[in-house]
């Protein structure tokens, strides 16, 4: 007995052995708990996958995190699968698995070997949360800040939801779960490598498609692929475009051609319209001067308005030609912008792109058509339509306005005078006198609606002639006579053949006079009369009929016989 007592351990080391086993078969196993392991599928079930970790019990993940909702998952017993490790053992004696927490250990464990390279990782953004936007990396979840989804601030990232890119990861911290990335670097990098690659082949002529990445007032920057070229709005189409909008919209591929560049400032110029046809080319041949097309009035501006005659060529009808009448008047009130109208081609300047032309050309010319119905010595009736200092205006036929001058107002009158008989808003008739078809004037006479008592009283009078007057004004410098309605003057040195007696206040109003005849002035409406000439033609006819200074007579012997005849002559004419 003493034999088998030594060889049986005591019970009490037998219990002490079996706790230490056990309490060191748990505390290894229980150490698992967050780490990640590899197990083998035994079943998958209804709604959970069934996994060997070689440990006492099997393990159970739920089977939605192997697949998305609505597809069946891709797994059979025997598969090979990372779980991570929940608890070790809940309540019911299982063990808690996850495939998502593996996945976002083996996410972070990748992460963070690209972190510390310097390397970039792809992932997708899927939704957004206050300051940006979150990003899925292979499992992990990382914050992406809105200023860094790209170079130029987006307004719209729907687009740009789900799809896979690559970032850069700016800060980690994993015991916090916290992953700040970027996108907005990672274009960065690309664009300035291809900006280098673009400028070294660019060349101007060069023909390249790019997006429209920004549109102003006088253009849109086009992305050639790292580096941006300006597309002014002059170059975009050969017809007028007033904003840039009218043609392109942001995010549109366009062809275009490098038109300047500049090494130095990296400066690129580009164009679309140079890719067309030139419309210009032979315009001289295609509108001919004097002919007359159809246009789209395409902008109005206060000096005139442009026409399409077709696109990429357009004219300039000025102000000045846009109507016979109609002066001083903004062109919008006479076109639209739209409107199609008839216009005449009236000079082309192929070198300068310019096309002068006329819209009142297309219209009959009132002047012209005035002239055909009221040739000149009509007379027309109009109403007056404004009185100025210099005379009347009166509207005719056409809407057009004929002057009357202050000196074809009245024969007797003067027009300052004469114009306060008349009042704007009067109806009066006037004679036409002349009708300027270049200059738009038309000249009008009310006075020559009666006879000239100038020329009635002045018809049988003749240069030379001896005629008698009534004084009706004594002036300093002469004398005014009235001869059968018509008025003469008599300057101061022809009012007597001595010069004692040239003396004006020798005369008084109301007396009769005789004078000769020197001048009959038709333009100025007056009489050149001379006393001193008619007294020395008397005395040349006394001379030659009672004898000379030869026959010994004296002169004042002549004259006093000369005198005395013509009193007796004078006397019988009386009686």
């Amino acid at each position: 007995m003493a034999d088998a007592a030594t060889q049986t351990p005591p019970a009490e080391d037998f219990a002490e052995n079996f706790e230490a086993l056990l309490n060191e078969s748990l505390g290894e196993n229980a150490s698992l708990e967050g780490t990640v392991i590899r197990g083998s599928v035994i079943a998958v079930r209804n709604d959970h996958v069934v996994v060997d970790v070689g440990l006492k019990s099997e393990g159970r993940v739920p089977l939605k995190e192997f697949t998305k909702a609505g597809e069946d998952p891709e797994l059979h017993p025997g598969d090979t699968i990372d779980v991570y490790v929940e608890r070790y053992e809940d309540r019911d004696g299982n063990i808690i698995l996850s495939r998502d927490k593996a996945r976002r250990e083996e996410a972070w464990n990748e992460l963070e070997k690209a972190y510390n390279n310097g390397e970039r990782v792809k992932g997708q953004i899927f939704g957004r949360v206050k300051g940006g936007f979150t990003v899925d990396l292979s499992g992990a979840m990382a914050f992406l800040p809105g200023s860094q989804v790209d170079i130029r601030p987006v307004r719209d990232v729907t687009p740009l939801m789900g799809q896979p890119f690559e970032f850069q990861i700016l800060k980690m911290d994993r015991t916090r779960g916290n992953i700040v990335v970027s996108r907005r670097s990672v274009l960065e990098e690309t664009r300035a490598e291809e900006r280098a690659k673009l400028l070294e082949r660019l060349k101007e002529g060069e023909i390249l498609d790019g997006v429209v990445k920004n549109i102003t007032d006088y253009g849109a920057f086009v992305d050639l692929g790292g580096v941006d070229g300006l597309l002014h709005v002059t170059d975009i189409s050969w017809k007028r475009i007033n904003h840039p909008t009218e043609a392109l919209s942001i995010g549109q591929t366009v062809r275009v051609q490098v038109i300047r560049f500049n090494p130095d400032t990296q400066r690129i110029s580009l164009g679309m319209k140079q890719l067309e046809a030139d419309p210009w080319e032979g315009v001289a041949a295609k509108y001919p001067v004097g002919t007359v097309f159809t246009g789209r009035v395409t902008n109005i501006t206060d000096y005139g308005a442009f026409v399409e005659l077709e696109p990429g060529v357009e004219g300039l009808v000025h102000v000045s030609e846009m109507s016979w009448t109609k002066k001083n008047i903004h062109p919008g009130k006479i076109v639209s912008t739209s409107q199609e109208v008839n216009v005449m081609i009236l000079d082309v300047d192929p070198d300068k792109r310019r096309i002068s032309l006329g819209l009142k050309q297309t219209m009959g010319n009132p002047w012209s058509d005035f002239l055909e119905k009221f040739p000149v010595g009509s007379v027309v009736e109009g109403e007056i339509k404004n009185i100025t200092e210099f005379g009347l205006f009166i509207g005719l036929p056409g809407e057009i306005d004929g002057m009357v001058h202050l000196s074809d107002l009245d024969w007797s009158r003067s027009g300052d005078e004469a114009v306060k008989d008349y009042a704007k808003g009067d109806t009066v008739q006037a004679k036409v006198l002349d009708v300027d078809v270049d200059k738009e004037r038309i000249s009008l006479g009310i006075k020559q609606l009666a006879e000239d008592p100038y020329a009635t009283a002045t018809a049988d009078l003749r240069k030379g002639q001896t005629v008698t007057g009534v004084v009706t004004q004594v002036q300093d410098n002469g004398i005014e006579v009235e001869v059968e309605g018509a008025i003469g003057f008599i300057r101061k040195g022809d009012l007597a053949r001595d010069r004692s007696d040239q003396r004006p206040e020798r005369f008084a109003v109301g007396e009769k006079v005789d004078a000769k005849i020197t001048n009959i002035d038709k333009a100025n409406r007056r009489l050149g009369l001379s006393i001193k000439a008619r007294e020395m033609d008397e005395e040349k006819q006394a001379m030659a009929d009672y004898g000379s200074t030869d026959s010994g007579a004296s002169l004042g012997d002549i004259l006093g016989a000369a005198l005395k005849q013509a009193q007796q002559e004078k006397k019988g004419d009386d009686e």
